[in-house]
């Protein structure tokens, strides 16, 4: 009688110890599935959220200042006064690149046979760009520079123009140059665009400041 009260006595022990650790088993599974599971979600929730920051900061040109500075500047000056205009108002800022990049030979205008020379004495050639487009919805206000060769503006920024559609913004010129003034770069231009609204251009030094061009931009409101 004792030895089957001690064989059942056995046996109570070793179910209750099983028992227990079945439960320990569960409560460990319990803990580690949902905390994976949160980690998981939260990752996912923050490719989410970053995607919606790209996808928003891709958009730049609805949320953002709806100005433009565009330039071509073949020796850097251009692109100075560019980066003047575009601190000032808050501005985007696209430069044109040539396909085929301008040489020093190229630029030299006491040559007859220069790339430039030829370029300027046929209005009818349009210089490839080489740089990507660029889009302008969203833009209200562009600002667009060159510098002037032969006393007009160089024709790769007619083949600029004649490639975009200004409808319903406001474009202004400006330009530098040694010596010569805007001429009537800024009236070509808005010939060959065919659409938006043109005010009259301005030719900047290349020592202009930030104070001027804010002066400047003042006067055209």
């Amino acid at each position: 009688m004792k030895r089957m009260i001690s064989i059942l006595t056995a046996m109570m022990l070793v179910f209750g110890l099983s028992a227990c650790a079945g439960t320990e088993s569960t409560k460990v599974t319990g803990n580690t599935e949902p905390e994976t599971l949160e980690s998981s979600q939260m990752a996912e929730g923050n490719l989410q959220k970053e995607a919606g920051s790209v996808n928003e900061e891709g958009s730049v040109n609805e949320e953002g200042s709806g100005v433009l500075v565009v330039y071509f500047s073949a020796t850097g000056t251009t692109k100075g006064v560019a980066e003047k205009i575009a601190a000032v108002t808050g501005a985007d800022i696209y430069e044109i690149k040539a396909a085929q990049e301008y040489t020093a030979a190229d630029l030299n205008w006491n040559d007859s046979n220069s790339r430039t020379t030829k370029e300027q004495n046929d209005p009818s050639v349009r210089p490839q760009i080489g740089s990507e487009a660029v889009s302008l919805d969203g833009y209200k206000t562009i600002y667009i520079g060159y510098p002037i060769w032969w006393g007009e503006e160089p024709r790769i920024m007619d083949t600029f123009v004649e490639s975009n559609n200004f409808e319903g913004i406001t474009v202004i010129p400006f330009c530098t140059s040694g010596g010569s003034g805007i001429g009537r770069s800024g009236q070509n231009l808005a010939d060959n665009a065919g659409s938006g609204t043109w005010l009259e251009g301005k030719r900047l030094g290349s020592g202009v400041s930030e104070d001027e061009i804010r002066s400047w931009i003042e006067g055209l409101k």
